[in-house]
């Protein structure tokens, strides 16, 4: 466990100049979209584009949790596979993830009372290059830099696999859930937007068996948590709902970003 994950992305979906890559983070906090009612969530959901593109909403997800983690020691943060074709669900031997803005610690406790999982493994390839978990560290390292995080890519399965994993390690209010997840991809503006919409709607009814394959490049991660909430009896609230027609200008072909609560 004493191995770094090192960034991957840094430089390319976010700056790699610690200075600029605070500042960022700082301003798509303050300028995010607020529930219309002060929430503290036990889970979100957010982007994992390039920041120009997607960080407004990210900032939006993660804006709840200003001044909410300073009792939080562990957050489990999960994401699609990208770059690798994988099983399951792979956690890493690293001890740390690396990004401009220092190290975050892995929770050893938490990647070990995973093992005994038939779908969780160790796969360091899975993450030296994916940028899902990446992109959403900094936010982490401003608003908790005590935190642990139980780090873990989804391959090939099903929502059930990744609710059992989020059941194991639900734990009280010093554990979060980070769901990293882009909505729909390369479709027209109007398009996006219809898919989007039908999207945040099963996400806030609590039904994962509506979300398809065109619904998100997260499907999996998000019907796990969608299971899980059912079971623990949280809401789903919808902050935040734009895609990068919104956030950057071409309306041709657009990604869709959605803001989630659980509370």
């Amino acid at each position: 466990m004493n191995k770094i994950r090192q960034p991957a992305v840094a430089g390319m979906f976010y700056p790699a100049d610690p200075g600029r890559l605070q500042g960022m983070v700082y301003e798509f906090l303050d300028t995010a979209v607020s529930p219309s009612t002060p929430l503290n969530p036990k889970a979100i959901i957010a982007p994992h584009a390039g920041y120009i593109y997607s960080g407004p909403i990210a900032g939006s997800a993660f804006n709840p949790w200003q001044e909410q983690l300073a009792h939080v020691t562990r957050i489990i943060l999960i994401g699609p596979a990208h770059t690798m074709a994988i099983t399951g669900l792979a956690g890493v031997s690293a001890g740390a993830f690396r990004t401009p803005l220092g190290d975050v610690p892995v929770d050893g406790d938490g990647m070990e009372r995973l093992r005994p999982l038939p779908q969780v493994h160790i796969h360091d390839g899975a993450h030296s290059r994916e940028h899902c978990l990446e992109v959403m560290l900094p936010f982490l390292q401003l608003l908790a830099p005590q935190v642990k995080i139980v780090p873990l890519v989804v391959g090939q399965s099903n929502g059930r696999d990744v609710a059992e994993v989020l059941q194991i390690l639900w734990g009280g209010p010093e554990t979060r859930i980070v769901i990293s997840s882009d909505l729909s991809h390369y479709y027209d503006y109007t398009t996006a937007q219809r898919l989007d919409a039908a999207t945040a709607q099963a996400i806030e009814t609590l039904q994962p068996e509506k979300l398809g394959s065109e619904s998100a490049c997260g499907r999996i991660p998000i019907q796990g948590l969608l299971y899980q909430a059912q079971t623990q009896g949280l809401q789903a609230h919808t902050v935040d709902l734009r895609n990068s027609g919104d956030t950057v200008g071409s309306k041709d072909r657009v990604v869709g970003y959605g803001a989630f609560l659980f509370a």
